[in-house]
């Protein structure tokens, strides 16, 4: 079992609180000289000390966890090194500051950020248009809910306690919404042809017109669909405050990204009021997370699973800390969410070795993979490919890869698991988070050099791999 150094964190919380070190030692039952070796990570938190602080200060275990570390180092490195690609930063430095000051760590990438944004739109009002797709409120929604771990607690107990009172029951869920939407808030739901209006041409799937209280939904909506919109339009009606104030927490900097968060808290409001929390959590670990399983259980399609699957972190009934991907063939990155120390790129693309990508060479197979970090950490990753189309023959549709992934020592709890040597090192594939952050200097599937690495450029000479780097530069 891994030992656990939470100095940093341990002190901050004691200092907030107002508690001497002498005083905390005495509610602790240790000597103040042991509590002074902890607060400097010169000894581990052993569980006893861990679960009386947490009910002396009353927060969770998890404030002292370090699952993230691998994810705050990560973006550390891309922040530090993008930004000073001739500092000499050693990683194990790096890792201290992660480890050990985690806030100081937290307002380095936001500083970072800030000055990635005033750089991108300085480009854009000096000419160069196409900072402007880098810099997108989408982007700033995407880094809001990433901070979140993609779980808000106030959402999902409020969603979970609106289906017991409507009575969202398995076949019953559309029947009860649009029978709370017209009892509450004298909503009329009506199911619109499409091909014969405007929807035909903008690919309209709903629109809720106000004056008339009227949610119209498309036809080419599927039974789980409509629920869904039907319970996002829910949120919106009535869950107003409580979504306008998470938002206000975000600090998002501007109006457009806020109205996007508005809109992405109340898909995460409709997923868990379809959805329930304890219901649905109690039944992935029956079906060991069969998504395809859960989605014919509560009629949704595998992508809804696989994003409320990765937003399941409630104290006490937590579980397996997903992260949650959504892919192009081209490589965009639609979707992101994490709940793990997963660490997703800024710079630069995602890694091609990645199961992800191969998902499209068997579209609607399940693919899985035990995958290796560069920092050692092992993960087992599900994918596979979603279609959608609006219906109709010659009609345009969209197809995806949804990536599914968990560190590998929750993977046994997978059904995924079976016939994988979760044990077996070497047999992982190696990957990282995109070329640009990856410290794999021999991968032959490279495409671009590694910030703050030199070349090695020699005329004389030939290598398999295409970008030879020499020693970190200084």
């Amino acid at each position: 079992m891994a030992k656990t150094f939470a100095g940093a964190r341990l002190r901050r919380l004691r200092e907030e609180r107002g508690v001497s070190q002498v005083e905390l030692a005495r509610l602790l039952a240790i000597s103040a000289s042991y509590l002074n070796q902890i607060e400097h990570d010169s000894r581990p938190l052993t569980v006893p000390v861990l679960m009386r602080i947490t009910e002396t200060f009353g927060v969770d275990a998890a404030f002292f966890a370090g699952q993230d570390t691998a994810r705050l180092l990560a973006d550390l490195r891309e922040a530090l090194l993008t930004g000073a690609p001739r500092a000499r930063l050693s990683v194990a430095d790096l890792r201290e500051v992660a480890e050990s000051m985690p806030e100081v760590a937290e307002a380095v990438i936001a500083l970072h950020r800030r000055f990635r944004q005033v750089d991108e739109q300085l480009s854009a009002v000096t000419g160069d248009r196409a900072a402007e797709l880098v810099a997108s409120p989408h982007e700033q929604v995407r880094d809001f809910v990433y901070r979140h771990r993609n779980y808000f607690p106030g959402l999902d107990e409020a969603a979970e306690a609106l289906a017991g009172r409507v009575r969202v029951r398995q076949g019953e869920v559309r029947a009860a919404l649009s029978r709370h939407l017209g009892q509450r808030h004298g909503v009329r739901v009506v199911t619109t042809q499409g091909e014969l209006s405007h929807a035909a041409t903008t690919g309209e799937l709903h629109h809720y017109e106000p004056g008339t209280r009227t949610l119209h939904l498309s036809i080419h909506l599927r039974p789980g669909q409509q629920a869904f919109r039907m319970a996002t339009q829910i949120a919106l009606l009535e869950f107003q405050e409580l979504l306008d104030e998470i938002v206000a927490l975000g600090e998002l900097p501007s109006g457009q990204a806020r109205s996007l968060a508005r809109i992405g808290l109340a898909h995460y409001f409709a997923a868990a009021l379809v959805l329930p929390y304890r219901v649905f959590h109690e039944a992935a670990e029956r079906l060991r997370y069969d998504i395809e399983l859960l989605a014919d259980r509560f009629a949704v399609g595998y992508e809804t699973i696989c994003h409320r699957l990765s937003t399941l972190q409630r104290p006490g009934a937590r579980g397996v800390p997903f992260s949650f991907v959504r892919v192009d063939r081209a490589g965009n990155v639609s979707k992101r969410q994490s709940a793990t120390g997963f660490h997703f790129s800024r710079a630069g693309g995602t890694c091609p070795l990645w199961n992800v990508y191969e998902a499209f060479g068997s579209p609607g197979r399940v693919l899985t993979q035990v995958a290796a970090m560069p920092d050692g950490q092992r993960y087992l990753w599900i994918a596979r490919t979603v279609s959608r189309s609006r219906g109709g023959y010659g009609g345009p549709g969209k197809t995806f890869a949804v990536g599914l992934g968990c560190e590998i020592r929750h993977a046994g709890r997978l059904v995924y698991s079976a016939g994988v040597d979760l044990d077996e090192v070497s047999a992982a594939t190696p990957i990282g988070p995109g070329c640009k952050t990856c410290d794999r200097p021999l991968c032959p599937q490279r495409a671009a050099p590694p910030i703050g690495r030199a070349l090695h450029v020699d005329e004389n000479r030939s290598t398999f791999v295409p970008y030879p780097v020499g020693d970190p530069q200084g």
